[in-house]
């Protein structure tokens, strides 16, 4: 299966069905627009290449032995992440079929796939956290209306590294969603679910000043986070941010914002905090998603023993 670039005009000749499908996952599953546009991508791509190999061939008319041959070229040109990824994505397109009585059998379905590789995250040590949460008082130091913009913006990495948010739920924070006097925050995450996030009573302080001195708007449905002129900020404007913060701090750029939150919940665990709590903090659905940080927590371990111990 060769890299195929999906074009405007392939996209627009996908099937009615798998338009309603995409539709089905923003408005009644609320799935992101990132995640409905990886779906539309997955399904492009494999419509796309069922055009090339039988051209008479509907999607829906699509069979194991279709779905095996896609799953095998697949494995011969994509990443085993990207194939699981493409394959679990058509098996829910399939599925949604099934259950409308357009198809008998979801070809997808018991599909054997590679697992794709689970590389460890990475995260900062302590150390570069500390100076990472500093670096706004440095960088913005000689700014214009300096007091509010190194506010906002320790205020946004403690609240990335210090409460384990995801960027689009930082930028999507209310003065509504703030409870300073309790220490938490009320957040809106994946597939609407709202959770209550602790935050550490320095953060907590800085909100409320900040609020109360430098909000351009601290009415309750006001956003958190703005620029001077009362803007709610972006996710990419977050990301900008956090490129000079690592620069400063003399971390690698390819870090991420949300490997903070990675950061956030490998310190939570190595300091002895409960796997399910810490499940609880990040929103994940599975225990199985929050898991992959004990194995960075045990690998530390394990370097450590080996090192110190006499008899390794």
């Amino acid at each position: 299966m060769e890299a195929v670039e999906i074009s405007h005009s392939t996209q627009s000749e996908l099937p009615t069905e798998v338009w309603q499908f995409l539709d089905h996952l923003t408005l009644e599953r609320r799935l992101s627009e990132h995640t409905t546009r990886n779906y539309k991508l997955s399904i492009s791509r494999f419509t796309h290449w069922l055009l090339l190999q039988s051209p008479s061939l509907s999607i829906l008319e699509s069979n194991k032995l279709v779905a095996r041959s896609y799953l095998i070229e697949g494995q011969n040109s994509l990443s085993r992440s990207t194939i699981a990824n493409h394959i679990s994505a058509l098996r829910s397109f399939f599925q949604y079929c099934q259950k409308r009585g357009w198809i008998e059998i979801n070809p997808f379905k018991n599909l054997p796939i590679p697992k794709p590789d689970k590389p460890l995250p990475k995260f900062l040590t302590e150390q570069q956290a500390k100076i990472l949460m500093s670096s706004p008082a440095f960088i913005h130091a000689d700014s214009k209306n300096a007091d509010f913009i190194i506010s906002r913006d320790i205020i946004i990495l403690e609240l990335l590294y210090g409460a384990g948010l995801r960027v689009s739920e930082v930028v999507g924070l209310n003065h509504e969603h703030i409870d300073t006097a309790n220490q938490a925050v009320r957040v809106k995450g994946k597939g609407a679910k709202e959770r209550i996030c602790p935050i550490v009573p320095r953060t907590a302080h800085k909100i409320n000043e900040f609020r109360k001195n430098l909000s351009v708007d601290a009415s309750y449905p006001a956003p958190l986070l703005t620029n001077i002129s009362g803007t709610r900020l972006t996710t990419r404007w977050v990301q900008l941010l956090l490129k000079k913060c690592l620069k400063y701090a003399g971390i690698p750029l390819d870090f991420t914002p949300h490997k903070l939150r990675h950061s956030f919940a490998t310190h939570l665990l190595d300091n002895g905090a409960d796997l399910r709590a810490v499940q609880e903090l990040l929103g994940h659905a599975s225990l199985s998603t929050t898991q992959v940080y004990t194995h960075v927590s045990v690998s530390r371990l394990k370097k450590a023993h080996k090192q110190a111990h006499p008899r390794a």
